[in-house]
């Protein structure tokens, strides 16, 4: 899915010939007014070379056409860069034989004949035949075909990582997979029609501007189609001139409506989501791309997002009378048996400040005692030398209750230790041997590095960051101030978010939030953007609108920056676009008017040649060749994007004011006098 291929590629720029051709069929043009009228003039024009063939003409119906090859070829380009990543998926759906596991046998299957309940097993080797959810047991699995990363992913039942997507393969172990999808609408299927374009609708603020550029275009139709009765009642009134032919008013009309955002439009859409295909973020309609642009309040969890994830042991804090090597030695043999990431900190943290070795322990000297939900404590019983030792760590709250149920007291000091730790965003563990408090474990979520960063940018757009914990008020807020969020929501559960949501949108924001698990579904099918991890459960890609491949939440703060790229882009080029009509109508109004109310050979409308053009039919040519000739230039830039840069609103408009506005009134006066002297030269005028 990581295709990066260059607008460049000869494969590319072939690939999107052949469709350029098909899109000249007049259903498709339809759906494109703007670029449709300039289809009906180039068919007019070329009806007329029936009557008079001369060069200006045959050039002008050339040139006509390529603007209408031109813009198909810009789609066309948009929608093949999605082709060679929907060719890789495709060639995963094969017909993969099933294993169906029912009334507890198995029997052989085509993955085709399956349907939602169906329950399929799947050992090492096999393809995963549908999409579904692991009821039993636990796998590696490779979704490279899907991910592009080479590493194994982890997927298990009971969890957020029980869903597994049909065409990976299993590499180690045996699941049974509830099907939860018809054959023919999987997660697969959905991929390969969207990178193709197959199901992409247009967006609101894609339909309002297709509103502006039709509204212009029939004013200008009117305008263009009046003007021979306008040049009659002049000529009837002895001020001269001559009265334009059908060719020429057809190219005014071409010069004058906005065909080059007319002719990009849609590559611009397309391109939108290409992008985001390209960093691993299926979006599963363009609204969502869009929404992201518009996105001012962000939701984000702080585990896996703003933090590492792993809390990781940071310091031993002994209680009085205990020696720090005492703790790390009780800490450690405490957390032998603990497979967390926690626990594994611990006891590196032993050897790397005291350089305790991990040691043996076996039955019957040492019984390990996992941690459980009712006790909150793990650590492990020891016969040594002088009796039965009892070591446990865990909660504060559970050491406690341990302590004090068994005839012992929690020291004051280790009490305050606990609160610090708490105060500073840490998570508290105490260590005990028996009754006897050895002190407490510093666990600190570790916030990633340029997160505060790039929570800044996102200020500066004018977008407020939210961070949602589980966590008690005071650890939350610590993680807020040291990550840099505007404000942030402690022991937050599913309702909590989703009322949070609610209040955000009646206030009038759009928000964006991410969420992996069953809990987080109805709070991402209520976000304006909702980025469902690839990794979760199947409820939570469903309700999404988007889904992150990578299953990296913090990718939700590139997807809002291509969504507003791709609002600064279409911006932009509609900027440009209105702006360069400017110099056509220097161009091309000089050339079909400058008769009237000749004195001396010129009329009033011959002072706007300021461009001193060699003739009015090279006027109109040359115009006409740099209305097609712009659309391919901006290719590269309608599907790249303008280069993203975090500022606001007004910021923005004023540089894009400057920059396209200014530019798209000056680049095509040096730009249509060189192809009008490039026409002298050549005489083809």
């Amino acid at each position: 899915m990581k295709s990066r291929s260059s607008l460049l590629d000869p494969h590319l720029l072939k690939g999107a010939l052949v469709p350029s051709l098909r899109k000249l069929d007049p259903r498709n043009q339809w759906g494109n007014p703007v670029m449709f009228t300039v289809y009906l003039g180039a068919i007019v024009c070329t009806a007329l070379l029936l009557r008079s063939a001369g060069l200006f003409e045959i050039q002008l119906v050339a040139w006509l056409w390529f603007t209408v090859l031109f813009a198909n070829f810009a789609e066309a380009l948009a929608e093949s860069r999605g082709k060679a990543q929907a060719d890789a998926l495709r060639s995963m759906r094969v017909t993969t034989p099933a294993r169906k596991y029912e009334d507890g046998a198995e029997r052989p299957v085509a993955a085709a004949d399956l349907r939602p309940g169906d329950l399929v097993v799947c050992e090492a080797g096999d393809a995963i035949p549908a999409d579904g959810e692991i009821v039993e047991g636990i796998a590696s699995v490779d979704e490279s075909a899907i991910t592009g990363e080479s590493a194994p992913v982890i997927r298990e039942s009971g969890g957020d990582r029980s869903a597994v997507t049909g065409g990976t393969r299993v590499l180690s172990d045996r699941i049974l997979i509830r099907v939860t999808c018809e054959p023919g609408k999987s997660f697969l299927d959905r991929m390969i029609a969207l990178v193709e374009g197959g199901e992409r609708q247009k967006t609101p603020n894609e339909r309002a501007l297709g509103v502006l550029l039709v509204s212009l275009t029939l004013v200008f139709l009117l305008v263009t189609f009046s003007l021979p009765a306008f040049t009659g009642f002049l000529i009837r009134q002895g001020l001269g001139g001559s009265s334009p032919d059908l060719g020429s008013l057809v190219a005014l009309l071409v010069c004058l409506i906005p065909t080059t955002i007319g002719g990009l439009v849609s590559a611009i859409g397309i391109s939108g989501i290409d992008r985001l295909t390209r960093h691993n973020v299926l979006a599963t309609s363009g609204r969502a791309v869009e929404a992201a642009g518009d996105v001012d309040v962000l939701l984000l969890d702080k585990t896996g997002t703003i933090t590492l994830g792993n809390r990781q042991a940071s310091e031993f804090i002994p209680a009085p009378g205990v020696t720090p090597l005492e703790l790390a030695e009780a800490a450690q043999l405490a957390s032998l048996a603990d497979g967390t990431p926690e626990g594994r900190s611990i006891v590196v943290l032993a050897k790397q400040l005291f350089d305790l070795r991990a040691r043996e322990l076996a039955e019957p000297h040492a019984r390990f005692v996992p941690f459980t939900a009712e006790t909150r404590m793990s650590g492990v019983d020891l016969d040594s030398p002088d009796g039965k030792r009892s070591i446990r760590k865990g909660a504060a709250e559970a050491v406690k209750r341990h302590v004090e149920f068994h005839g012992g007291t929690v020291p004051a000091e280790v009490a305050r230790d606990v609160d610090r730790i708490a105060g500073q965003g840490g998570t508290p563990l105490v260590v005990i041997d028996g009754s006897r408090v050895m002190g407490s474990i510093f666990l600190k979520d570790i916030v990633k590095g340029g997160i505060r960063e790039r929570f800044a940018k996102l200020r500066e757009m004018g977008i407020r960051t939210v961070m949602i914990t589980g966590d008690n008020p005071r650890t939350a807020a610590a993680i807020a101030a040291e990550a840099g969020v505007d404000d942030f929501m402690a022991e937050a559960t599913p309702e909590d978010k989703m009322r949070r949501i609610r209040k955000e949108q009646e206030a009038g924001h759009l928000v964006a939030m991410t969420g992996d698990g069953t809990n987080d579904a109805p709070a991402l099918a209520q976000a304006d953007v909702g980025v469902a991890m690839n990794t979760g459960t199947q409820a939570a890609r469903e309700a999404g609108n988007m889904v992150d491949l990578d299953s990296d939440p913090t990718k939700l703060i590139d997807i809002v920056e291509i969504g507003k790229q791709l609002l600064m882009t279409r911006g932009a080029l509609t900027t440009f676009s209105l702006a360069n009509d400017v110099a056509k109508y220097f161009a091309i109004l000089p050339a079909l008017f400058a008769g009237i109310g000749a004195v001396s050979g010129k009329g009033p409308l011959a002072a706007l040649d300021v461009m001193d053009l060699h003739s009015p039919q090279s006027a109109i040519l040359s115009a006409v060749i740099f209305n097609a000739l712009i659309i391919v230039a901006l290719i590269p830039l309608a599907l790249k994007g303008v280069d993203y840069r975090p500022m606001n609103a007004a910021a923005l408009l004023r540089r894009n004011l400057l920059i396209y506005g200014l530019g798209g009134v000056v680049v095509p006066f040096p730009c249509i006098k060189l192809i009008d002297l490039s026409l002298g030269a050549l005489h083809l005028v």
